[in-house]
């Protein structure tokens, strides 16, 4: 049953993900009282661990975190349990978990800022939309984000910084540093901007290279929801979980007065608030408002223009998996530690999508032993072939942008789920600006390959994009109330007390896993927040992208 908890509170946050944990956190701070609502389970990390360790399905990150009745989310193996359903015309099959913590217990860490063009790619390379604001209004809220997480990373990113990253790199394994001396002169193979140690900090240890990042980092040793929401009730934010909110109640005004949720058994709670802030991602969140519906608001909550759920994006990746002509024994460190950057900015953006390219360091064992089993594969033929794939075996993907397009969406499935409530609904598709990058990426991974010895090539097929969990557009921040949800704040035009705190409000996605986008984002409202409530004034505007290029004189984006 859920907590025992106060019914009542300054700010009612609802979801208790990273985003929503650390933004709890800095309210409480002020002396506010701060109530998280999160309709999932309480889970130790030691239970978490205990479940992957025994898991049969090694390669299912999702294993260890089984959806419960009372707060579904989707699962896809063995079995689709069908909780996102699929209008198409291309599936999105996001994966996501509704827990205290969130998602990101079993994220990559990945922590990279945008590059300033990613705000202006509107009045840059006309497509997409405007951020309501620039990179150096946003740089600040990176910094605190950072320092918080405990961030390290190459500065030879394009993203400009008034500060160093407040943890240094972690060391590369081996096999990357062969990437990197191999295509050296060809491609710049940076270390990925990650919130994971190099070093003891806040109290926990150095990564140690267990190599299950995803789904999760036995030791602690990177920055999750889990540790957001211990920070959070150290400086006084209460919690509810198994708390299913399923309506956000109103005044006359438009004011929300109340929040109503189901317990398990499902009962009915109420809890009363000043603030709202809904925090929970992408998908739950538009569901929530849509379920909100009311005489006043037709259509739900935020939704007088129709916008909530619109301009859903991700980062749909495409790879390649080649044999090296050496031993480089994928497995040691982290599972994702360099990429290549080259193609994140630049003109080329006005006519097809830009990316980053990822390389992987997830051991091969489990897949290439499934993949013989499956194959009739056995004695010593076995063992030759296992040892040449976790030897040689590479992979190296695209990570994609997607422009806002309002006919990609979120809505209301007819189905209901254990609860009653009805079930979110994906709108999906690939379009040609994304497509035309992918293909683009290609030639890449050509080189890639040639500059590794690689043979035995495998692209993954043309119209088989992964997604990457980073949901972006359906709570987007604008300037123009008629095309968007809320406002720079993350304010609902039509609530003045209810605020979003999500990737969500990303109005567009760039080429950057987008967890950190939505910290910065959202530690900004706090500082409004806390500005309006009397409290301390908000952050000043940073100057770093005038005194960054004035550092870096011989950087500039793609042609």
């Amino acid at each position: 049953m859920a907590d025992t908890t106060p019914n009542s509170a300054d700010y009612v946050i609802i979801g208790s993900g990273i985003i929503g944990a650390m933004l709890a956190a800095k309210l409480a701070k002020t002396g506010a009282s701060v109530l998280m609502l999160e309709a999932g389970p309480n889970i130790p990390r030691g239970e978490i661990v205990a479940r992957f360790r025994n898991s049969p399905r090694r390669s299912d990150w999702m294993s260890p975190y089984p959806s419960v009745d009372s707060a579904p989310h989707p699962i896809y193996r063995p079995e689709d349990n069908h909780h996102l359903v699929q209008a198409g015309p291309y599936p999105y099959k996001a994966e996501y978990m509704r827990m205290v913590g969130g998602t990101s217990w079993h994220w990559a860490a990945h922590a990279w800022r945008n590059v300033p063009g990613d705000f202006k790619i509107k009045s840059l390379y006309g497509v997409g939309v405007d951020w309501p604001f620039d990179y150096d209004e946003l740089e600040p809220y990176y910094q605190e984000a950072e320092a918080i997480m405990g961030v390290g990373g190459s500065t030879a990113t394009g993203s400009p910084r008034s500060q160093p990253f407040p943890m240094g790199e972690v060391a590369i394994p081996y096999a990357m540093q062969r990437v990197r001396d191999r295509l050296a002169g060809t491609f710049d193979v940076v270390n990925n901007t990650v919130a994971r140690n190099s070093r003891t900090f806040d109290g926990r240890p150095p990564c140690c290279g267990n190599n299950s990042c995803q789904p999760i980092c036995p030791i602690d040793a990177q920055y999750h929801g889990g540790i957001a929401v211990q920070q959070a009730l150290a400086v006084g934010v209460k919690m509810t979980y198994l708390a299913n909110v399923f309506q956000l109640e109103h005044d006359a005004q438009g004011r929300i007065v109340a929040a109503n949720y189901y317990d398990p058994d499902k009962n009915v709670h109420r809890v009363a608030g000043k603030t709202f802030i809904v925090a929970a991602n992408g998908i739950e969140s538009p569901r929530l408002l849509l379920l909100s519906k009311s005489e006043k608001f037709k259509q739900g909550i935020a939704n007088d223009n129709d916008m909530v759920g619109r301009h859903l994006m991700d980062h749909p990746s495409t790879s390649l998996t080649f044999d090296a002509d050496e031993d480089v024994w994928l497995g040691r460190g982290p599972q994702s530690p360099v990429s290549i950057n080259a193609m994140r900015d630049g003109d080329f953006r006005g006519e097809y999508s830009p990316y980053r390219l990822d390389f992987t360091n997830i051991s091969r064992v489990d897949g290439a032993t499934n993949s013989l089993l499956k194959a009739g594969i056995y004695g010593k033929e076995f063992a030759e072939k296992l040892r040449h794939a976790s030897a040689r075996e590479m992979n190296v993907k695209s990570v994609l942008e997607v422009l806002p397009d309002p006919e990609r969406r979120i809505d209301l499935a007819d189905e209901k789920d254990a609860m009653g409530l009805q079930k979110p609904r994906a709108h999906y598709s690939i379009d040609d600006y994304t497509f035309k990058g992918h293909k683009r990426a290609q030639k890449d991974f050509a080189k890639i390959a040639q500059l590794m010895g690689g043979t035995n090539l495998r692209y993954t097929k043309d119209d088989d994009f992964a997604n990457n969990q980073h949901i972006c557009g359906t709570l987007s921040m604008g300037t123009d109330s008629a095309v968007s949800v809320c406002d720079e704040f993350g304010r609902a035009w039509n609530h003045a007390n209810l605020y979003f705190a999500s990737t969500g409000v990303l109005p567009t996605s760039s080429t950057c896993n987008s967890t950190l986008n939505g910290i910065a984002v959202a530690l900004r409202t706090g500082a409004h927040l806390i500005a309006e409530n009397g409290g301390a004034a908000m952050l000043p505007r940073s100057n770093t992208l005038a005194t960054w290029k004035r550092l870096n004189p011989l950087w500039k984006p793609a042609a």
